[in-house]
C-alpha cells in the first residue's frame, strides 16, 4: 500500500548511504561522528540549558546568518 505518491521520488541522505557503504567495506565513516568519548561537562551543561530554548531543528542547507 502506498501512502502517498509525493515521497516516490525521496532518496536516501548522503549520510545514510555513506553509512551503509562503510559498513559493507568495514571502512572508517566519516560522515557521520561517533566519537568513542564523553564530552567535555561544560558542552553538555550547554546543551541541557538551550535544549529549552527556540527551536529544534538543523539550520537551513546554508547554515545560520548569525554565525
Amino acid at each position: 500500500m502506498n501512502l502517498s505518491h509525493r515521497t516516490d521520488t525521496f532518496t536516501d541522505s548522503v549520510i545514510r548511504r555513506m553509512t551503509r557503504v562503510c559498513l559493507k567495506y568495514n571502512a572508517i565513516n566519516l560522515s557521520q561522528g561517533f566519537p568513542d568519548f564523553d564530552p567535555p561537562k561544560e558542552i553538555c551543561d550547554c546543551l541541557a540549558e538551550v535544549s529549552h530554548e527556540d527551536y529544534h531543528q538543523y539550520a537551513i542547507t546554508w547554515g545560520g546568518t548569525e554565525l
